[in-house]
């Protein structure tokens, strides 16, 4: 059993679900993305994305016209395997097609491209045997890509990532939820004080880039933000 919590953009609010393995996520029509291919590799009995992420695929698959093998989705930031600031981390992202020969992988990726459901579809040159496509949202804080600035009032996935950090690094943010709140703001200044950043509250270019390479095994190696 998993609980799933969901930014509902249209509502703008936090929303939390409890789902089998082999159900199908929240929001997910027609059976074709459950709870366990949504999970992948990743241990946590807590996951996290967005509804328009779920509404990406729904409307991807549909297109797309067969079934799609994922094999990575989420992850939280202390799991690692995928770059610092990635989409994965928000449950924003989809690498798929591992199972597809070239040519399917190049179809799969142009109408990707085509379809205007994703907001970045990596090119092939850096996933030649998958493809990768995310939902991301907001202006990127950093000129390089990745995160957008989130403050006091902000939710969504990017404030779940923000605290399961704070959290993984002994800066308590209390519980998962979503919600850019006083505790998630305490500790967010707790970090940069701590860290050499103005304590401000306000999580701009600087201090997810802190964050995550503190945060994330192995991020120091990978500069990707995918």
């Amino acid at each position: 059993m998993a609980t799933i919590k969901i930014y509902n953009n249209d509502e703008n609010r936090m929303e939390t679900y409890f789902r089998r393995e082999d159900e199908a996520m929240p929001y997910n029509t027609g059976n074709t993305l459950k709870v366990a291919e949504f999970r992948g590799s990743s241990r946590s009995d807590l996951l996290w994305t967005e509804k328009r992420a779920m509404q990406s695929w729904n409307s991807f698959r549909f297109l797309y016209g067969r079934p799609i093998s994922v094999g990575f989705a989420f992850k939280r930031p202390r799991e690692g395997g995928h770059s610092r600031q990635s989409q994965h981390y928000a449950g924003l992202a989809f690498d798929v097609g591992q199972n597809l020969n070239n040519a399917q992988r190049a179809e799969m990726r142009n109408l990707a491209y085509q379809s205007g459901l994703w907001t970045y579809v990596e090119p092939v040159s850096l996933s030649p045997t998958w493809v990768h496509f995310d939902r991301r949202r907001g202006t990127p804080a950093c000129a390089s890509g990745g995160y957008p600035l989130v403050r006091t009032g902000s939710l969504g996935a990017y404030v779940l990532a923000l605290q399961d950090a704070l959290n993984a690094l002994g800066y308590g943010a209390g519980g998962l939820d979503g919600i850019f709140g006083a505790a998630t703001a305490s500790a967010v200044m707790a970090f940069q004080r701590g860290n050499g950043l103005v304590a401000d509250a306000i999580v701009g270019c600087m201090t997810w880039n802190s964050l995550m390479y503190a945060a994330v095994p192995g991020s120091l190696l990978i500069v990707r933000m995918d």
